[in-house]
């Protein structure tokens, strides 16, 4: 009894504090302290950008280092490219288990924090093996920050949604991308002239040790961020009472089944797409010095425009996605303007940096307008599955595509190359035409602009409204719900599985029709 009055007491409480919020939306303590405000929404995503932004950063610390890798350390070529195949291949898997884990086990603050954890503790490991020349152990070290920055990757994503579904969606996730990129630019930027500094203090592996765990820095930042939004959050679920009458839906692998052809055209788009821009950066430097006479520099200078540019057209571009709607209108073009990127640089004789540009600005477009629709097509409660589902995809296509691009180098040169990333590029133009005719088809909303997606959903849910008051004047009830049953809050589950069933749509496997909900619950 005292327990529940506690409980009954700290429900008050919380009503209060919303209450109070909510009698002048316009206020400053509103906009900034109430997490329905903007300003409060915002906070949370400085966080959730931060958030990966140590990932990016370390992730490419090889790359800007990588003469001094090899001769402080005395790596050969094969020794240097397992500090890449080792992060890439397991997270193939990996970021299939994480997304599961955060949808139904860990949840998304638990799951970012300990992903953002195991990155750190990569990381160190990595540091640590380059700082006394321990070469096993920087290999173990970076499959360890494999391990907790892909599925990071995912968590954050499930931030975005979370936080931002139904609102700037599209242009959070450009910001993410933009932070992601200047992560991996600010690497570049920086590492070299850290090396340079260090070395007038120590020399070889102990300076590149040094500099390493200098890098470090930015995932404990990182884990900061990430301890910081993770309360944020669980604020804003405690006063917008989000679990609050809310069946826990169980996520089983075998679901994935019934994802849409759409979240698999998404899926299909996402890997040739991704082929066609971090292959050909991967290969760039050689392809520009050979193919249009630069030096290192100036090739090092051209192969990063593409970051450069997305770094700040991403976020234009998602707020512009955001007012206009039609995402597979973007994803269209987009797709378009990188085929023609592609054929500037392999067949005509301008300036590289034209091809560079358009393909940055169509890579911004795309990915700002191609990520949000997975969480327009995928119950929230899936959105961890699905982005990891996603992501595992592309990896395993950016390391298969990166093999096959080197053979094509090797056997047949650089303009062969180009041809297959046009060839890929097609795939996803296909894929993406594909999906815009089945979509236009059923009436769906992946093509619509903001407002036709808000009246879609007013029909819907109408639709199932109408459905719930014919199931009430009907008498339908199980066994084991009464009358009262239907007309709570908790019936919403129920009555909308019940009128999927009645149009013929497919429910969960474990659903049972006779039951108010599943019958099994997440653990979370």
């Amino acid at each position: 009894m005292e327990r529940r009055l506690e409980d009954n007491s700290q429900l008050c409480i919380n009503a209060s504090v919303s209450d109070s919020f909510e009698q002048d939306t316009s206020s400053c303590s509103y906009i900034c302290c109430h997490p329905k405000g903007s300003g409060h929404r915002f906070i949370a995503l400085f966080f959730m950008c931060w958030l990966g932004f140590g990932s990016y950063f370390c992730f490419d610390t090889p790359s800007s280092l990588i003469n001094t890798f090899k001769e402080d350390l005395h790596l050969t070529n094969t020794e240097f490219s397992l500090l890449y195949s080792l992060y890439s291949w397991p997270t193939v898997v990996l970021c299939v288990v994480g997304g599961i884990l955060v949808d139904s086990v860990f949840g998304i603050r638990l799951g970012a924090n300990i992903y953002m954890l195991i990155t750190l503790v990569g990381q160190v490991c990595f540091a640590s093996g380059a700082l006394f020349n321990v070469f096993w152990l920087m290999v173990l070290g970076r499959f360890i920050f494999g391990m907790g920055a892909e599925p990071l990757a995912v968590a954050q994503n499930n931030y975005a949604v979370l936080w931002f579904k139904g609102k700037e969606l599209n242009m959070v996730f450009g910001v993410q991308l933009s932070f992601a990129r200047l992560g991996s630019a600010a690497n570049f930027w920086v590492m070299e002239p850290v090396y340079d500094w260090m070395k007038e203090y120590y020399t070889g592996y102990k300076c590149l040790g040094i500099v390493l765990f200098i890098a470090t820095t930015t995932c404990l930042l990182s884990m900061i961020c990430s301890i910081i939004l993770g309360c944020i959050d669980k604020r804003a679920e405690r006063i917008l009472r989000r679990n609050e009458n809310t069946p826990k839906e169980v996520i089983r692998f075998k679901n994935v089944k019934e994802f849409s052809l759409h979240f698999w055209l998404i899926s299909i788009i996402c890997v040739s797409y991704y082929i066609a821009i971090f292959v050909f950066i991967s290969f760039g430097k050689e392809f520009f010095m050979k193919r249009f006479g630069l030096s290192s520099d100036a090739a090092n200078k051209v192969n990063s425009m593409i970051y450069l540019i997305s770094s700040v057209g991403s976020p234009v571009l998602g707020f512009a996605v955001d007012k206009i709607g039609k995402n597979l209108f973007w994803i269209i073009l987009s797709i378009i303007a990188t085929i023609c990127g592609h054929y500037v640089l392999a067949f005509a004789t301008w300036n590289p940096y034209i091809g560079m540009v358009v393909m940055g600005v169509a890579y911004s477009l795309l990915a700002s307008s191609l990520w949000p629709l997975v969480s327009l097509i995928i119950p929230e409660h899936q959105l961890g599955t699905a982005y990891g589902i996603c992501q595992s995809i592309q990896n395993l296509g950016l390391a298969l595509g990166a093999i096959f691009a080197g053979k094509i180098v090797d056997d047949y040169g650089h303009i062969w190359l180009e041809v297959f990333f046009i060839c890929s590029l097609f795939i996803s133009l296909v894929a993406s035409i594909i999906m815009l005719f089945f979509d236009t088809a059923a009436n769906g909303p992946l093509n619509m602009t903001p407002a036709q997606r808000d009246r879609h959903q007013k029909s819907v849910l109408a639709a199932q409204a109408l459905e719930r008051e014919k199931l009430i004047s009907a008498g339908v009830a199980s066994s084991t719900s009464s009358s009262q049953d239907l007309l709570n809050s908790n019936s919403d589950f129920h009555i909308r599985n019940r009128y999927l069933s009645r149009i013929g749509a497919p429910l969960p496997a474990n659903y049972d029709i006779t039951m108010k909900g599943l019958a099994y619950r997440a653990l979370r």
